[in-house]
């Protein structure tokens, strides 16, 4: 069974020859000891037992990451001083894209890798949220609440069957995902080698900016709508146990890219630039 999330794609997690890797069934009695001549039976040697995943597991291990992430968030906007804020940010985004990386192309999400992106992934979303909180006062609380709406509102959509994960619909959402990072980095060479404002899309003052945060709130709801189909799909075919920390690890990421792209929103109404 093919996950249309191009995340949980290819040979992820040891699938095999039935699906997601669960192995074959062992042959016969009769096929292997000739129970047709009276031999006597032979119990062959159990094979090495994988537990199924279940919702429960992906619940739990998705709790857990979303847990550490808010923890080392609150603790990196606690304990950084402002001086070091900037180095501090350097160093986490640097250590989130290798440990990103890692676990995206190289097919391996185990408890340690996962929780370690999350607590990383945590000093970044704590040092960028404190430094929206300090211009605008009060907007972190208001992302995350609108985040949690957004969770909320999809899921619900899913599972009404509102909307249909189709590999259609999956083409659609890697490619808007992929131009939105394109206009993004165009905007940044844009506002190093050029205007201060770079292209529009993250300038306050200009209608395009809004636009282009609704479109990327969108687009994070659609992966939202990838990684449920994931999960769904996951537990129908007996998808192993160690999967449900990739499936945890797929929601923190659209959830951030949510919230972030929500606080950048948000901030655009306080009438203010940053």
């Amino acid at each position: 069974m093919e996950s249309r999330n191009p995340a949980f794609r290819g040979n992820a997690f040891g699938r095999g020859s039935g699906a997601y890797g669960a192995p074959p069934p062992p042959p016969r009695p009769y096929d292997m000891y000739g129970a047709e001549r009276g031999a006597p039976y032979q119990a062959p040697p159990a094979p090495p037992a994988t537990r199924p995943m279940t919702m429960d597991d992906v619940v739990v291990r998705g709790f857990l990451t979303l847990l550490t992430l808010v923890a080392t968030a609150a603790v990196a906007w606690v304990a950084v001083p402002t001086r070091l804020a900037l180095p501090v940010l350097a160093v986490a985004v640097i250590a989130e894209i290798g440990i990103w990386a890692f676990i995206a192309f190289g097919r391996k999400a185990n408890a340690p890798l996962v929780i370690a992106f999350a607590a990383v992934y945590g000093v970044v979303v704590g040092l960028v949220s404190h430094a929206y909180n300090d211009v605008y006062n009060g907007v972190v609380m208001q992302a995350v609440i609108g985040t949690a709406l957004a969770f909320g509102a999809t899921l619900a959509a899913y599972s009404l069957r509102i909307v249909r994960v189709t590999p259609k619909f999956a083409r659609f959402v890697i490619a808007a995902a992929l131009g939105l990072i394109g206009l993004m980095l165009v905007n940044l060479v844009v506002q190093v080698f050029g205007s201060d404002s770079g292209i529009g899309i993250r300038d306050a003052g200009n209608p395009l900016a809004y636009v282009f945060s609704v479109a990327a709130i969108l687009v994070g709801c659609f992966f939202l709508l990838l990684d449920f189909d994931s999960i769904e799909r996951g537990v129908q075919g007996g998808a192993p146990e160690k999967f449900a920390w990739y499936c945890a690890f797929g929601l923190v990421l659209s959830l951030v890219w949510i919230y972030l792209e929500m606080l950048r929103l948000l901030s655009y109404f306080y009438g203010g630039r940053d």
